[in-house]
Formats: structure tokens, sequence, C-alpha cells
């Protein structure tokens, strides 16, 4: 599978009908649909419809349509009707005329005061009366369909450029991880090498009055503790776990990205514990690369579906 992006655009329109019968789509003449699809990141799924009048009867399928196919992210949906019905002006129908008089006849009868119909507001209520009402669900379904189509794959090639992105900086921890693993020892002897130049200097102002025995055992036994307390192979191991984990999730794809984002708390707490137990400037700064890092990591999987 792949990783997809929460982020996408798609914008998709019908060829208008250039004839002035009816089609067998159901579409009018010169009439012209168009879909555009916008998504951002988001926690969860939330779509957002903005329809023509005409049609929000669409809406529960358009809805259906986009849960099927889309798991996260803030969606949004606009979809526009531009129609040339009546842009062609053709004579009314007689018996329209002949309607329309006997209705103004009608109304003049009661209302002796009312303003004659003029010549436009015959040709508007003609053409009102004369407008067919055409069903536009079936072109809309199929256009939706070919937008989310374009989305899916604008949001496969961000996702793509986002997991090469992951895989890059992954790598870049693991270097960083590799080169701190040699610190610890070498930072053991030298402590160790300190606390026995400080029991012979312990050992020559006291002019024999401790035992050899006693303080080079205590000695001994403060390296240990030193070398105990900055041991950070623990972290190290935990963190090249992490690591594998969110390779391996990012080589499956799908649905991940709540997944990558706890992996990523838990990479940034195996970096502060590494930077706690930091006994030297060098392993300090291993872990503040480390956190650089981890937070350009955890920004990028906050889009990452």
């Amino acid at each position: 599978m792949s990783v997809y992006s929460m982020t996408g655009y798609a914008a998709v329109q019908s060829t208008p009908v250039r004839n002035t019968q009816e089609t067998d789509t159901g579409t009018d003449a010169n009439a012209r649909l168009g879909v555009e699809i916008r998504s951002v990141n988001s926690r969860f799924l939330d779509l957002t419809f903005r329809l023509p009048d005409e049609l929000r009867q669409t809406e529960p399928a358009l809805r259906e349509l986009l849960t099927g196919k889309l798991k996260r992210g803030k969606i949004e949906m606009r979809v526009s009707l531009e129609s040339n019905i009546g842009s062609n002006l053709r004579a009314p129908a007689t018996s329209t005329l002949q309607r329309l008089g006997s209705m103004e006849d009608t109304v003049r009868s009661w209302l002796p005061g009312a303003t004659a119909l003029s010549v436009a507001d015959i040709l508007r209520m003609a053409a009102g009366e004369d407008k067919t009402v055409h069903d536009y669900s079936d072109e809309l379904l199929k256009l939706a369909k070919k937008a989310l189509k374009e989305l899916m794959a604008a949001r496969e090639r961000e996702g793509e450029r986002l997991a090469q992105m992951l895989l890059d900086r992954t790598a870049q921890l693991r270097t960083l991880a590799a080169s701190a693993v040699p610190m610890v020892p070498k930072l053991v002897e030298q402590q160790k090498v300190r606390f026995m130049e400080r029991w012979k200097e312990a050992m020559a102002l006291g002019g024999g009055s401790t035992l050899p025995e006693a303080a080079q055992d205590r000695a001994l036994t403060e390296a240990t503790s030193f070398a105990i307390r900055i041991d950070v192979a623990e972290e190290i191991t935990r963190l090249s776990s992490h690591l594998d984990e969110i390779d391996r999730l990012l080589a499956g794809g799908g649905e991940l990205g709540k997944r990558l984002d706890f992996l990523i708390q838990e990479l940034h707490r195996e970096a502060n514990t590494l930077g706690s137990k930091s006994g030297s400037l060098e392993l300090t700064h291993v872990s503040v690369d480390m956190k650089v890092l981890i937070e350009q990591i955890r920004e990028q999987v906050q889009n990452i579906e």
C-alpha cells in the first residue's frame, strides 16, 4: 500500500453540451458542472460541501463517496453549475401567451389599478414556465469520482515525498545513535582514571592513615556507579527499535499517521533521557541533534493520513 498525505487538490469540469436538446445524461444545453476538492491535515475526517441549491440533494451520496476513500483530513468540496438555458430567446408558445393574458385579465378585474404586463415581464414569465428542470445528479457523481481519483493521486504523490523525507531523517538518527555508542565506554574509562588519580592523591595526603584497599575499592565503586548512571545502551536500543518500526510502517503504507505520531513521542522521550544522562559535551550535542531531527519528523508526520 502507498503512504498518503492529507494535503491535496483536484478540480474537474464537464464538457458543455453544444446542441439545443436535452442529452441522454440528463444535462441541458450548454450546461457545465465543476467539482473542486481541497484537502488539508486534520486529526479526524472533516467534510464540508459547497453546493448549488439545485444539487443540494446530492450531498448524502457525495459524503458516502468521500468517506469510502478518505480516512483523515479536512476536506472541502465545491460544486459549480453554469447553465445558459434561456440565453437564446425563443418566441413564447401561443398557449403560454393565452394563459398569461387570462391571468392578467383576472388580476386586473380585481385590481383595476394593477400595472399591465410589459414585454420583458411576459418573456421572463414565459421562460420560467417553459424551462425544463434537469437532474444533474448522475453527471455530478461521475465528476466527483473523477475529482476524488485525482485527489487520491495527488495525496499519494505527496505521501511518497513525505515518506522519503522521513526515511532520510531516520537514517540520520541511526547515524547519530551509532556515534553515541562508543562515547560511553570512553567516558567511563576517563572517569575511572580520574577516580584512581583522586585515590592516589588521597593516599598521599592521608599519610597512610587510610587503608589502601578501602580507598581503592571506594574509587572503583564510584567509577562503577558513574558507568551505570551514564549508560545509554537501553535508550539506544529502544530508539533503534522505534526507528525500525517507523521504517516498517512506511514500507507497508496505509493508515499510519496516528501510529507514527505515537512513535515520534517515544523517540523524543529516548532522546531526552539520553541527554539527561550525558556525561560529555559530545553526547549532549548528539542528543540535541536527535531532537532537531525528531521535531522535523513530527512536523511532517502531521500531514500523513
